[in-house]
C-alpha cells in the first residue's frame, strides 16, 4: 500500500443533502455525480458518504434494515457503481459509513428474531436479557431520549440491548457468526470499489458483565479479525475509527498497525476551540504531547466537528460548560453531551476565526475532513429537530430551493433562509464569482497541502515562544520543512521565534510566494495580525 489515505483530503456529504437530480426533494446519486467537478475544483481527492444503505431514517440512516440495499431515495445500486466510476475518473477516492454496532430493528435478522423467538436462526446475533439488570456499569450514551440501554420486546418477552436508539438493537459482536457477517459485507462493497470504511460506534463491538462495556479487548479482538480479512483480500483499501475515547483509549484502535489504518483525533477537537477562545496555544499542546505513538501505518483524521456535532463526551465537566457557555448559550444548540452547530455560526461567521481553524486541521498531522457546505461557510437551523439542522440542504444558488432542487414539493428538509447565512446570499454561486470568497480560500488550503508532504507524513515539533498566543510548529519529511504559525488571538502580536536550527536558511510564505529575510540569528521577530496563520517553507539559501 502506498498510504494514500496520509495524503487525503476528504470531503464529508449526506447523499440526500447534496443535489437532487430527479427532482423530488431527496439529493441522490446521479445529482452527486453532477457536482463532481465541483469537487474536484475544490481540491479534495477523498469522498465520505454518510449512510446510504437501506432504512427506515429514525436516525439519519444509521439505522440499517439491509446492508446489501441502497435507499431508493438516493438511487439504485447501478447509480453508485457509477459514482465510483466516475470518482476513478477524476482520482477521487470513496469511504463508505459502515455501522457495524447496531443494525434497525426492521432489519430481516431482528424481525425474523421476533417472529420465531429463540428458534430463529440469528437469536444470538443479538444480546437478550430477563431483566435489565446486566451491564449496570454500561453509560448510556443518548441520555437526552433513552433512559435504558435495555428495551423490552414483548413478542419474545425479554429485553435486548442497544447502546444508541432503542430502535437500533446491538449487534453481538461476541458471537463470531455476527463478525464473519461483517466480513461479507466489506467483501461485497469492496469488490465494488469503495476503497474504504467507517466503522461506525466501535468501542461497543463486545459486552462483559462487570465492566463499562467500551474498549474491550474482546473487541479490538474482532476489529483484528475484520483487518486480516481485510488485507488478505483488499490490501489497498482502509479502516477509519470513530471511536470517541481517551486519547489512551483512542489510539489502541490502531493496534499495532493491525486494526484501523485511521481513527478521528477526537480530544484534539474540542481543545482548539478551546483554545482559541481563552487566546492560548496550551489546550491545543496537552493535548497533542500526549498522544500515544501510532504504527507508521496508522493515521489520525482531523475534523472540526463530528460532522453532526460538535461532541464534548471525552471532556471534563468544567470544559464542557466552558464550551457551552462560550460556543452554545442557547439550549437548542445542544444536544446530548454537545453542540449541534456548523462552523460558521460556531465563531459568529468570523472569517478570520474560519480560516485559522482550517489551517490547524489542514497542517496538523493527520488526514483534515471538510463537512460539507463548510466550504462556502453554510449555516445552520437550530429549530429543526435533532440534527436536522446541520443536515440542510447544500446552497448551490440564489434560486428557489437554494439551487438544490426543481422540486415543487417539500424538500426533504428547509434550506436555511435567515438574514445571515440563506442561501440567497450564501451559495457556491456566489462564492464562485469572487475571488476572496471562503470558497476560494479552501481551495488555496487544498492545493497548498497537495504540493507538500510533510503535512500529511512528516513529524512535528512544536516551537514554544514567551507568548503563549501563539501556536508555532515546524512540520518536516525527507527534505520537505514546514513553519506554521497562528496567532490565537484577538488582538495583534508582536513576538520572537528561536530558530537557531534554521540558521542560513529563507522562509518563503507558501501562498504568495513571498521571500522573508533570511535567518541569521537566533530570534527572529514576527508581528501577526489577530487571528491569523502563516505557513512557510524553510528553503535552504544555498540551492
Amino acid at each position: 500500500m502506498d498510504f494514500w489515505y496520509k495524503d487525503a483530503i476528504i470531503y464529508e456529504l449526506h447523499v440526500k443533502a447534496f443535489f437532487d437530480k430527479n427532482n423530488d426533494g431527496i439529493g441522490d446519486f446521479q445529482g452527486l455525480i453532477e457536482k463532481l467537478d465541483y469537487l474536484q475544483d475544490l481540491g479534495i481527492n477523498t469522498i465520505w458518504l454518510l449512510p446510504f444503505f437501506a432504512s427506515p431514517q429514525k436516525d439519519d440512516g444509521y439505522d440499517i434494515s439491509d446492508y446489501y440495499e441502497i435507499n431508493p431515495d438516493y438511487g439504485t445500486l447501478r447509480d453508485f457503481k457509477k459514482l465510483l466510476g466516475e470518482c476513478k475518473k477524476r482520482n477521487i477516492k470513496t469511504i463508505i459509513d459502515l455501522v457495524v454496532n447496531h443494525v434497525s430493528d426492521q432489519h430481516y435478522w431482528f424481525k425474523d428474531v421476533v417472529k420465531n423467538g429463540e428458534k430463529s436462526q440469528y437469536w444470538d446475533y443479538f444480546i437478550w436479557s430477563d431483566n435489565e439488570e446486566k451491564f449496570k456499569e454500561t453509560r448510556i450514551i443518548f441520555s437526552d431520549t433513552e433512559k435504558s440501554n435495555w428495551t423490552w420486546q414483548p413478542d419474545v418477552k425479554k429485553f435486548y440491548w442497544h447502546r444508541f436508539f432503542s430502535s437500533q438493537p446491538d449487534l453481538n459482536h461476541n458471537n463470531p457468526e455476527v463478525v464473519a457477517k461483517i466480513n461479507e459485507i466489506i467483501k461485497f462493497w469492496s469488490g465494488l470499489g469503495v476503497d474504504g470504511f467507517r466503522l461506525d460506534a466501535i468501542p461497543y463491538l463486545c459486552v462483559k458483565e462487570g465492566t463499562n462495556n467500551e474498549n474491550l479487548e474482546e473487541t479490538h479482538c474482532v476489529i483484528k479479525n475484520w483487518r486480516k480479512f481485510f488485507d488478505a483480500n483488499f490490501p489497498d483499501k482502509i479502516f477509519l475509527a470513530e471511536a470517541n475515547q481517551q486519547a489512551e483509549d483512542l489510539a489502541k484502535y490502531f493496534g499495532k498497525g493491525d486494526e484501523c489504518h485511521m481513527a478521528y483525533n477526537f480530544p484534539l477537537m474540542p481543545r482548539i476551540f478551546i483554545a482559541l477562545k481563552k487566546e492560548t496555544r496550551n489546550p491545543i499542546l496537552e493535548i497533542m504531547e500526549n498522544l500515544p505513538e501510532i504504527s507508521e501505518n496508522c493515521q489520525w483524521a482531523l475534523f472540526l466537528r463530528n460532522h453532526d456535532e460538535l461532541t464534548l463526551e471525552m471532556v471534563t465537566d468544567e470544559e464542557r460548560d466552558y464550551m457551552y457557555n462560550q460556543y452554545a448559550k442557547d439550549p437548542k444548540m445542544r444536544l446530548n453531551l454537545g453542540i449541534r452547530r456548523r462552523l460558521a455560526p460556531l465563531v459568529d461567521n468570523d472569517r478570520r476565526i474560519i480560516e485559522v481553524l482550517n489551517s490547524i486541521i489542514f497542517s496538523f498531522p493527520g488526514t483534515p475532513i471538510i463537512y460539507y457546505g463548510d466550504e462556502i461557510g453554510m449555516g445552520d437551523n437550530i429549530y429543526l429537530d435533532d440534527r436536522n439542522g446541520v443536515r440542510t440542504p447544500m446552497q448551490w444558488s440564489a434560486n428557489r430551493n437554494a439551487g438544490f432542487s426543481q422540486s415543487s414539493h417539500q424538500l426533504y428538509l428547509p434550506p436555511v433562509m435567515d438574514n445571515v447565512y440563506g442561501y440567497q446570499s450564501i451559495n457556491v454561486e456566489s462564492n464562485l464569482s469572487q475571488s476572496s470568497s471562503l470558497f476560494n480560500f479552501m481551495k488555496s488550503l487544498t492545493a497548498a497541502r497537495k504540493n507538500y508532504r510533510a503535512f500529511g507524513r512528516g513529524k512535528i515539533e512544536f516551537l514554544k515562544p514567551d507568548n503563549s498566543k501563539i501556536l508555532a510548529y515546524v512540520r518536516t519529511y525527507e527534505e520537505e520543512k514546514i513553519l506554521c504559525v497562528v496567532n490565537m488571538a484577538k488582538s495583534a502580536e508582536l513576538f520572537e521565534l528561536d530558530l537557531s536550527d534554521f540558521k542560513a536558511n529563507r522562509l518563503m510564505e507558501i501562498f504568495g510566494q513571498s521571500i522573508f529575510t533570511p535567518v541569521y540569528n537566533q530570534k527572529y521577530i514576527f508581528t501577526m495580525q489577530p487571528h491569523s496563520f502563516f505557513w512557510f517553507e524553510i528553503k535552504n539559501t544555498e540551492k
